[in-house]
């Protein structure tokens, strides 16, 4: 993926998050941070609400983005009150910042609440996640959102969501993908099945681009490494084979130079020699003129000396 463009698209798709009006709180004294359960339930469940919180918190948490993602660690939601809180999987709180990190999420402190919560389901605790913990999600602490997704390859599906509507609140009805749309987030969330048998849930930009898991970020990255090592063997080869081409051209012209400088000079030589040959027909055209001058004079001469009788 082009990381400049998705970067343009998550400016563009991002959620207005006006400041909340509290402050970050890491820890308040006198309110538990732990129970003493276990995490997550199966591996199924905790390798989903780790992925999803990597995606969500590397989605919010860019530059001066206002948003809170928060993976099963407790929310308390009344002053004063120790037994008013919840766990959630998976929440996010618009409108705070993403640092520092929080032991617990204390709302009247933060002066915010969840906006959206995320429960997987498990054995032990899916009854719950349907119906009481819905109720006080919505009616207790004023969610915006809820979602809850079965990540089990191999029990039945169950993805679900709900929206607050009025005073209450209403399913988000899945679009012909089965994928459902959170208002608050302004992402689409949908589900595939992996090879290792879990059933993940991924978000997607409202225009169906996924958010990628730290795993295929690192594939990418590394595919972009080798594609850009390869691509500069291929630079560096194309470099050494001109620079031979051209040094058997240097060398070619230089041969041809040096045969050129060759012919010239016999060129020039044999110049010479035919010059030299011309000049000295010439001497011997002269002086054979000459001699046949002096045959003429000499037997005009005898012919004198010597009148012939008639």
């Amino acid at each position: 993926m082009d990381l400049t463009t998705f970067e343009e698209k998550r400016r563009k798709f991002l959620p207005k998050m006006p400041r909340a009006f509290g402050q970050p709180t890491v820890y308040l004294k006198g309110y538990p941070t732990e129970d003493g359960e276990p995490m997550s339930a199966t591996e199924f469940h905790g390798r989903q609400i780790s992925i999803l919180s990597e995606q969500l918190n590397d989605y919010f948490s860019r530059g001066d983005t206002l948003a809170y993602v928060g993976t099963d660690s407790f929310v308390y939601y009344q002053e004063g009150d120790v037994r008013k809180f919840v766990a959630p999987d998976v929440f996010v709180v618009l409108g705070v910042p993403s640092e520092p990190l929080r032991r617990s999420f204390y709302t009247w402190a933060e002066g915010a609440a969840p906006t959206v919560v995320f429960e997987f389901l498990s054995d032990s605790t899916a009854k719950e996640d349907r119906g009481e913990k819905m109720r006080r999600y919505f009616s207790e602490i004023g969610i915006h959102e809820y979602f809850i997704h079965q990540p089990e390859g191999e029990r039945p599906p169950e993805f679900r969501g709900w929206r607050r509507s009025g005073d209450g609140y209403e399913a988000i009805p899945p679009d012909e993908r089965g994928a459902l749309y959170s208002e608050a987030l302004n992402l689409l969330f949908s589900t595939e099945d992996l090879p290792n048998k879990l059933r993940f849930m991924r978000p997607y930009l409202p225009d169906g681009t996924p958010l990628v898991t730290l795993t295929e970020s690192k594939a990418e990255t590394a595919a972009a490494r080798a594609e850009a090592a390869e691509a500069k063997m291929r630079v560096e080869v194309a470099e050494s084979r001109a620079a031979q081409a051209q040094a058997e051209a240097d060398a070619a012209m230089e041969v041809a130079e040096s045969r050129t400088a060759q012919v010239q000079a016999e060129a020039d030589a044999a110049r010479a020699e035919a010059a030299e040959a011309k000049m000295l027909a010439a001497t011997h055209a002269r002086i054979i003129s000459e001699l046949q001058a002096d045959m003429v004079r000499l037997r005009e001469a005898v012919e004198r000396q010597h009148p012939s009788e008639n």
